[in-house]
């Protein structure tokens, strides 16, 4: 698992309006390529008498997979721009669908390049692009006393102190940040003078929207 990769979490979506053609992109998180066809001809049926359903997709932690289809529009001016935004905002396991009606006037290569690329971006910043920090999980159990001490090491040091439970004992939930989480459980061992009350229960992605954090 990397320590760090960028995606979306959730489907976004948006249009534009290019000399009266009507651009929608629409963006979803996939996990496998079969997750990713089922989007796209969820997205054909929705938008079924659409003039072209250009979709492009990147999954892997790589990634190791890409995709990408003009559908009907000339070759190079609408799948492989849309793929390019996908790369440039290095977001994996992401699929996009740009959906185009139409105007009436022709927009050129260089216009359609630009069209499906703005609208791929858009789409993107809708569904909001975060970074997934990967976390080793702790729980640490100690006596009152030294709950104090603790409870300032995790906090100095940065940790994520997601839950404290109050029993005989202090129970804390914490999330390390993986590459840090050696330096942690010295940290401790040392603490506790060369025992170790701590649990380390796997790793997990999370992430910072804002103030909130969340796990993925």
């Amino acid at each position: 698992m990397l320590n760090q990769l960028k995606t979306i979490l959730k489907e976004g979506e948006t249009e534009i309006f290019e000399k009266k053609s009507r651009f929608i992109a629409t963006v979803r998180p996939v996990k496998s390529e079969e997750e990713a066809k089922q989007f796209i001809e969820e997205m054909k049926k929705k938008y079924w008498n659409a003039t072209h359903n250009v979709f492009a997709y990147q999954i892997g932690e790589r990634n190791e997979l890409q995709r990408f289809s003009d559908d009907g529009e000339p070759q190079g001016t609408a799948g492989m721009p849309v793929l390019n935004v996908l790369k440039g905002e290095e977001a994996q396991n992401t699929a996009v669908v740009v959906t185009r009606y139409f105007g009436g006037t022709l927009l050129g290569t260089g216009g359609l390049v630009r069209a499906y690329g703005k609208a791929a971006k858009e789409g993107l910043l809708a569904a909001g692009i975060v970074t997934l920090i990967l976390y080793a999980k702790y729980q640490i159990t100690t006596e009152y006393a030294d709950s104090g001490k603790v409870q300032y090491e995790i906090l100095q040091g940065g940790h994520i102190l997601y839950d404290t439970q109050y029993a005989d004992k202090v129970t804390y939930t914490v999330f390390v940040k993986s590459d840090e989480a050696e330096g942690f459980e010295k940290k401790m061992v040392d603490i506790f003078r060369g025992s170790s009350p701590f649990e380390k229960q796997g790793k997990q992605y999370g992430a910072w929207q804002g103030e909130k954090f969340s796990l993925v």
